[in-house]
């Protein structure tokens, strides 16, 4: 047996598989860097330099920062994108806007959310992360305050475009940041967080509005927004970090930790020796390099230094997104987040009209309190995929010889094949029925736990199969996710018009069941399909290797 082992199968012998990575040492002989304490078999991918400000290597404190910072952000802007799901009826009595007028403007918040991080993810990777947060919650709380004196279509129109243009961030902007500072084996967990934070403040968010608008009118539910997205800025501002760094990248051997825990107690003539492996880089000396810690106000400047200091690839940054809708796995990981989320956006839709309407009659207030049920399903649909999911492919991975495969995590949607379309009947075709209150209100913590299924465990994939180019790849999976919403949005008032709630959801539930079943044709055919992909991968990042752009 070899220093050195892989059980990843190859096309030709030499090109690895995208994705395919040996987490878990078996046997404790890897000659690479290993996590701590219990789980000390686990291999760290990616490996961490000797740099202490490289984001891998911070202490758990200044991790736990970046992560707070991360979900402030997520939560106000959030909050502010869903708030008004709850006071549809009172916005539309009050400025004579339709509710078909009012969706479709969402639909366009949702389009904007989607395109615009054509823009912004490109912006943040070449300049910075922390400039394009900043930008992004300060013109959010511009544009809450326009939002009540918006009277006509064109105007909720213009105002929810630029709310999805400038809240694009949120959307595939905070899986990166999670990616830059954890190891894969602990990101599930905070992808889990990042997909509570987004779910849970769509869902918390007419909670509150409710109440608000029931106690000050339905303009100071905007205007709350405002006030929540300053007080995020300020916090922002002093303590989110920048979570950039360039490191090297060894085309061909992305799958396999680059350096040695050991490798300082070598001596070169025990170099020599080593095994050779044509899937692993031989382990170096650390580099001679004398790193000097950041103060606290170089973590807090508008820009570092080695961001303005890096060539311009913005052209690039901003094509490869559309050219990557060519990779089967990144198109699958888009359809599958926007497919739940389509579900997300038909609750939201019909909550105001189903629990405001005859027979339940609730008035605006009880609508938002409604949404405590959405809450707790998307806690429970978060511990599910980040703490419980993570052990659960990492002993997949222990299984498989410590190899780990993306789709080890797809099994983690088992549930929804039945939890989709028993959700979707019970709201629908239950309110058609005049079903009793509560189980309306149940069906939508099914929904909701759903939703949070999908975001995380199609964000994950994307990550896993492709993470040098994950920046971008991102970007892909949101321009289909929210090109779907947008079209949900924009034909569900006339669609459960039409049909009635009865055979719109039956129809719904059915449509869900068989998109979220999709999960067992990648789970078969996934490692195939990235495995095809791997020369054209390599060439992507090559080239965003050589512009220091890999993070």
């Amino acid at each position: 047996m070899g220093l050195f082992k892989s059980d990843q199968k190859h096309d030709d012998g030499a090109m690895p598989v995208p994705g395919t990575v040996h987490l878990v040492d078996l046997e404790g002989t890897m000659a690479a860097k290993h996590a701590k304490g219990a789980r000390r078999d686990i291999v760290l991918v990616p490996a961490p330099s000797a740099d202490p400000d490289d984001p891998l290597n911070w202490s758990p404190a200044r991790k736990a920062l970046s992560t707070t910072c991360m979900g402030v952000y997520t939560l106000m802007v959030g909050i502010a994108s869903a708030a008004i799901y709850s006071v549809l009826e009172p916005i539309a009595d009050a400025t004579g806007l339709t509710l078909a007028d009012l969706n479709a403007g969402t639909g366009y918040m949702f389009l904007a959310f989607g395109w615009g991080c054509l823009f912004w993810q490109p912006l943040a990777l070449q300049y910075g992360k922390r400039p394009v947060y900043l930008i992004s919650i300060l013109a959010t709380l511009a544009i809450q305050v326009w939002a009540p004196y918006t009277t006509s279509n064109s105007q909720w129109i213009a105002n929810k475009v630029l709310q999805g243009f400038f809240g694009a961030p949120i959307e595939s902007l905070c899986e990166i940041s999670v990616t830059d500072i954890y190891f894969q084996h602990e990101r599930g967990t905070y992808i889990a967080l990042y997909a509570l934070l987004l779910a849970g403040s769509n869902f918390f968010a007419p909670v509150i509005a409710g109440f608000i608008a029931d106690g000050q009118g339905w303009k100071w539910v905007l205007y709350w927004c405002a006030i929540f997205c300053a007080i995020g800025f300020v916090f922002l501002f002093f303590f989110m970090e920048e979570t950039n760094y360039s490191r090297p990248a060894i085309i061909g051997h992305e799958n396999e930790p680059e350096v040695s825990a050991s490798a300082s107690m070598l001596t070169d003539a025990d170099e020599k020796k080593l095994p050779r492996s044509p899937n692993v880089e031989p382990a170096e000396p650390l580099p001679e390099t004398v790193y000097s810690r950041k103060t606290y106000f170089d973590k807090i400047k508008l820009w570092q230094a080695a961001d303005l200091r890096k060539p311009n690839h913005l052209p690039g940054m901003v094509a490869r997104p559309l050219i990557f809708l060519t990779f089967p796995v990144i198109a699958y990981a888009g359809f599958s987040y926007g497919s739940n989320l389509v579900w997300f956006n038909v609750l939201n839709g019909t909550a105001s009209l189903i629990l405001g309407g005859s027979p339940y009659d609730f008035p605006a207030w009880a609508v938002g309190l409604s949404y405590v049920s959405p809450l707790v399903g998307v806690a429970i649909g978060s511990a599910y995929t980040g703490y419980i999911g993570d052990r659960i492919v990492l002993e997949l991975a222990r299984r498989n010889k410590g190899v780990l495969e993306p789709e080890f995590r797809l099994w983690l949607f088992l549930p929804s094949p039945l939890l989709v379309p028993f959700g979707l009947i019970l709201w629908g075709v239950g309110a058609a029925h005049a079903v009793h209150w509560f189980g309306c209100v149940f069906a939508m913590g099914v929904i909701a736990l759903t939703n949070t299924l999908g975001i995380q465990l199609s964000v994950s994939y994307c990550i896993d199969s492709y993470k040098d180019l994950s920046g971008e790849a991102m970007v892909t999976v949101i321009l289909v996710r929210n090109t779907m919403s947008f079209a949900i949005n924009y034909g569900l008032t006339p669609w459960v018009t039409n049909l009635g709630l009865q055979n719109a959801f039956i129809v719904a539930a059915f449509a869900g069941m068989a998109q979220v079943a999709t999960f067992f044709l990648l789970v078969r055919y996934g490692k195939t399909l990235r495995r095809r992909s791997a020369a054209r991968y390599a060439v992507y990042v090559e080239k965003m290797a050589s512009s220091g752009m890999i993070h």
